[in-house]
């Protein structure tokens, strides 16, 4: 019992916010009167936050060096003008036009990047010029007018479903068999990962609440796609968000890049000195944030099938606040994509659950800062406990 109260105490920031996610969904289960897990809205919850999610992957790297993007809602709109210009106005194809748009954002992010890494202008000061700048140009492309609409093929990045129409008992087949494939390769995973950890002399889990936590993310993976595979299936934004989550997890926590730049955050002049390459690693993380503003961009376009000047308002306070609450250290250096990912999900549950409830939107945004305060509060809390001992 002793181990179990260290391991549970040393990995708080990792479970924490989990255990209160499900805290959260269960109470407006039941506030709701059960709406909140029916098949529509649960797919409304992955349509509704696939942007958040998104940029919350590549906020994620900015926080952990210890920086914030305040430009990202400004490219998203400029990426969803640019865009529209290209495929609506200019008749260029959807690959091409996809490809440009991307290859823009990544321009922007490079941009951010080499006023930070090179010129050593803080971050926060660079990314606020941003957002004026693309949020001026959003207005200057878009001439304080909507254009639309987009091809099919953009809208159904963001609002649509992998085809199909084969199915189970009235369910949806594919979203059946996703779900099932899903869960056999997370139990492989897990059971290679405590194979490997054991191996090497780490602290695991004892084998039943490995079991339980398996057991528990397994249901939780079947429960969402069953939901899905009740109404239309699996989106095929969520699809783009599990590749996003997967790639980045793994450079995260499995490549050389990724150590670097939790070393950076960690500590930069030990980092530089141990021959971490310190400005291009910070350039990098910058023109990734571009990159992935420019999908989020063309998601939010494609969602509302127009590119508006009014488009990523606040977007990079949502995403910001997903990473802090999913176990993201405001000093930098701490933070995973799957608590971004989590924290994200809180954002999205108390939004959708307060709207069915018919909370107003100013109640909506002071309990969400609360929520966000309280995050940053635990998190300062858990660090000077550690700090102490």
């Amino acid at each position: 019992m002793g181990k179990l109260t260290s391991f549970f105490k040393s990995n708080i920031r990792q479970y924490g916010m989990v255990i209160a996610l499900l805290f959260i969904m269960l109470f407006f289960q039941v506030i709701t009167g059960g709406i909140l897990f029916k098949p529509m809205n649960v797919t409304n919850l992955v349509l509704q936050n696939s942007y958040v999610l998104i940029l919350g992957v590549g906020m994620l790297l900015c926080i952990v060096t210890g920086n914030v993007d305040l430009s990202v809602g400004s490219v998203v709109a400029f990426v969803g003008a640019v865009s529209a210009v290209l495929m609506i106005d200019l008749k260029i194809p959807v690959v091409a036009g996809v490809f440009l748009t991307l290859l823009i954002g990544l321009m922007v992010g490079s941009f951010h990047g080499f006023f930070i890494a090179f010129l050593r202008i803080p971050p926060f000061i660079v990314t606020l010029a941003g957002m004026l700048i693309f949020r001026g140009l959003t207005m200057v492309i878009l001439k304080g007018q909507t254009k639309a609409p987009f091809d099919k093929s953009i809208q159904n990045i963001a609002a649509g479903f992998i085809p199909g129409d084969w199915h189970i008992g009235g369910l949806n087949g594919i979203a059946i068999v996703i779900g099932i494939v899903m869960s056999i390769l997370f139990i492989v995973s897990q059971l290679n990962s405590r194979a490997k950890k054991k191996k090497y002399d780490f602290e695991v889990l004892p084998i039943g609440l490995e079991i339980a936590k398996i057991t528990l993310i397994v249901v939780a993976i079947n429960l969402l796609t069953f939901n899905l595979a009740a109404y239309n299936g699996i989106p095929i934004v969520l699809i783009l968000l599990g590749l996003l989550i997967f790639i980045y997890t793994f450079i995260t926590q499995r490549t050389i890049a990724g150590r670097h730049i939790y070393a950076l955050g960690g500590n930069e002049k030990a980092a530089r000195l141990s021959g971490v390459k310190t400005q291009k690693v910070m350039f990098w993380v910058y023109a990734n944030m571009g990159f992935l503003a420019a999908i989020a961009g063309l998601v939010v376009a494609g969602r509302l099938n127009a590119a508006t000047p009014k488009a990523g308002t606040n977007f990079e306070l949502d995403a910001i606040a997903a990473c802090y609450i999913g176990g993201a250290s405001a000093s930098g250096g701490v933070g995973t994509v799957v608590g971004t990912i989590v924290g994200g999900l809180v954002m999205g549950v108390l939004n959708n659950g307060m709207s069915i409830l018919g909370v107003s939107v100013d109640w909506q945004q002071t309990i969400k800062g609360l929520v966000l305060l309280g995050a940053v509060c635990f998190d300062v809390y858990t660090k000077s406990r550690n700090t102490s001992r």
